[in-house]
């Protein structure tokens, strides 16, 4: 499997793929194909992986992209302006957890699935909820990157301090937890919201700059305001 990452505002991720190689997106993830792919949509992991996948805010039926010639290509294209990271699974130190949304497509050896938070306090006041979702295995990831994203790469007892939107994803490494902004000064006048993820190493994390959340509570005011 190849692959380029064409374009700058919305980007799309071209993969070019041999016989038999596949990928998998979302429902409305593929952009745009050339002959010899072939796609088959099936609930992909069984009844109950599709059910998490409902639940993490995914859609149960996956998209496969199967290559029936050498060179096929097929493309998926982000839904908001951003980027796409490209995570390579088996480099990454026990696979990767991640937000719900940010999920754009994958090889077929990577196998997503519906992951808890480490402490129950996190998963009801943070931004990302009560339930990510984990890749492991073998193979390229793709996340969906609102905005820019920044890597950060925490050492042993590090940590890092987040508005929740602008987290998109950590190695199982990572201690995550939520915690209120402290001053009621800070909470009422601040404008950065009640609470921040707090991200503790050692391990891998990707930021975006773009709080979509944000961005469409914005919109949403000016449009009452008109």
């Amino acid at each position: 499997m190849q692959f380029q990452i064409i374009g700058q505002t919305v980007p799309v991720v071209e993969v070019k793929l041999n016989v038999g190689e596949s990928m998998y997106s979302q429902r409305g993830g593929m952009a745009y194909q050339t002959d010899g792919i072939v796609m088959n949509t099936n609930a992909r992991g069984g009844f109950m992986k599709s059910l998490g996948r409902a639940f993490a805010g995914e859609s149960i039926f996956m998209a496969n992209f199967t290559a029936q010639k050498d060179g096929a290509m097929v493309a998926f294209a982000t839904t908001v302006p951003g980027n796409i990271m490209p995570v390579d699974i088996s480099q990454t130190n026990g696979g990767l957890i991640f937000q719900k949304g940010s999920f754009l497509c994958a090889e077929n050896g990577v196998e997503t699935s519906v992951t808890f938070t480490k402490k129950i306090s996190a998963g009801f006041v943070g931004g990302e909820g009560f339930i990510l979702q984990r890749a492991t295995g073998r193979g390229m990831l793709f996340l969906e990157v609102d905005g820019d994203a920044i890597v950060k790469n925490l050492m042993p007892g590090e940590v890092l301090k987040v508005d929740t939107g602008n987290v998109v994803g950590f190695e199982p490494s990572i201690t995550y937890s939520v915690e209120m902004v402290s001053g009621l000064g800070n909470i009422f006048l601040g404008g950065e919201g009640l609470f921040l993820t707090k991200l503790t190493g050692p391990g891998r994390v990707i930021l975006q700059s773009q709080n979509l959340g944000d961005f469409a509570g914005r919109i949403n005011s000016y449009g009452s305001n008109r």
